[in-house]
């Protein structure tokens, strides 16, 4: 298969920049699609997907039921929550697990917020976000501003990030095989949902959110 020297070059930079942070990475993992190829999501389909993320990770933070229905409600937004997150809205006692898996993504959501032009730098995949600047983001921001005007970041930015954090995904994954910490600081958790998102975003084997693969 031709491989389009952007992607290469692509690769090239990821694993150098890990290698600096003490990284490994096994160099057989392939090129990712590049400008000629990838498929982004349009800029109103992030910035709901945005939004719904919010109601749903405040909610498993512990914003009351009610308040976090009507977060999306108000905002003519409630279909933009998926199935899998409509029903944790529903619910009125969520369960613990569920809590938690909601909860990261906080994660992804930065990663939108960042690919809309919110939030500058991305930032390196170690610590976790700042979730009361998201807030701020999402509850000041009016919904024609951030759904209606708002335009991604060029392909390229976004295929930076895809690229790295691809490979970020392999050497946590490979760590947690050996039963070591990931490597470079990274938390696997973080990186987990910014591939999650960045999947999503690039349109991924075509998959909808609740069904993204994060295989390597």
């Amino acid at each position: 298969m031709m491989i389009f020297q952007p992607a290469q070059a692509r690769k090239t930079r990821s694993e150098q920049l890990l290698h600096r942070r003490g990284i490994a990475v096994d160099a057989e993992l392939p090129p990712l699609p590049d400008e000629q190829t990838v498929r982004l999501r349009p800029a109103r389909e992030v910035a709901e997907r945005a939004l719904a993320l919010f109601a749903i990770a405040a909610r498993a933070e512990g914003l009351d039921q009610a308040a976090a229905i009507q977060f999306l409600e108000e905002r003519g937004l409630w279909m933009a929550a998926t199935c899998e997150e409509q029903t944790f809205l529903l619910d009125p006692e969520p369960d613990e697990q569920d809590r938690l898996q909601f909860v990261w993504r906080y994660e992804s959501l930065w990663v939108l917020l960042w690919a809309l032009g919110y939030i500058d730098p991305l930032g390196w995949p170690g610590n976790i976000c700042d979730i009361e600047r998201i807030t701020l983001i999402a509850l000041r921001t009016s919904v024609e501003a951030l759904v209606t005007m708002t335009v991604l970041r060029p392909a390229g930015e976004i295929l930076d990030a895809v690229d790295l954090t691809y490979r970020c995904h392999w050497a946590a994954a490979n760590a947690r095989l050996k039963g070591e910490d990931p490597p470079g600081n990274l938390d696997a958790s973080v990186v987990y949902e910014r591939y999650y998102a960045l999947n999503w975003l690039t349109c991924h084997l075509d998959q909808e959110w609740d069904d993204i693969s994060t295989d390597l």
